[in-house]
């Protein structure tokens, strides 16, 4: 398979997951978090399919479309470990969707990254709250969700916060 085709599966992936959590969550009060601004496509996405909900960001620095950037007080900016504290201190029990796009490109690494931030994340969920992420994020508060259909297991991962 080509890289594009491969992008491309992995961006409709991620964009069928993100529709399938939102319409999961739509009785659920609460917050949406996107880790992971990037260029802000996902960000521009969930804006449009979560209008009704606030979205906070977190990433290294804000290098987006000028048409996806977030207002400044709901950006977490800087090294994940250091806003994460903060963020749990402002948002605990409050998201109802984390979309985790944190992958490093070294699959190692990355499943390192996601596990050490897993425990700071759970707190940051209510109950029946749903992640997406572009790793395993492997913890006992959370249970696997089935793939949308026609979604190849291991290019996304949803759970919910049980």
């Amino acid at each position: 398979m080509s890289r594009l085709d491969s992008g491309i599966r992995r961006l409709l992936a991620q964009k069928h997951a993100l529709e399938d959590a939102a319409a999961r969550i739509r009785g659920l009060p609460g917050c949406v978090l996107e880790f992971g601004l990037g260029n802000g496509r996902t960000y521009d996405h969930l804006r449009e399919i979560l209008p009704d909900r606030d979205i906070y960001v977190f990433d290294r620095q804000v290098a987006v479309h000028p048409n996806c950037v977030p207002p400044e007080d709901r950006m977490f900016l800087g090294d994940l470990f250091d806003t994460l504290p903060r963020a749990v201190s402002q948002l605990a029990g409050q998201a109802a969707m984390i979309h985790l796009d944190i992958g490093t490109g070294d699959r190692d690494a990355s499943m390192a990254l996601v596990a050490r931030a897993a425990p700071d994340l759970i707190k940051l969920l209510k109950s029946g709250a749903v992640v997406v992420s572009d790793q395993p994020v492997d913890h006992p508060s959370l249970s696997p969700l089935e793939l949308p259909s026609g979604t190849k297991p291991g290019r996304i991962y949803m759970a919910v916060r049980v």
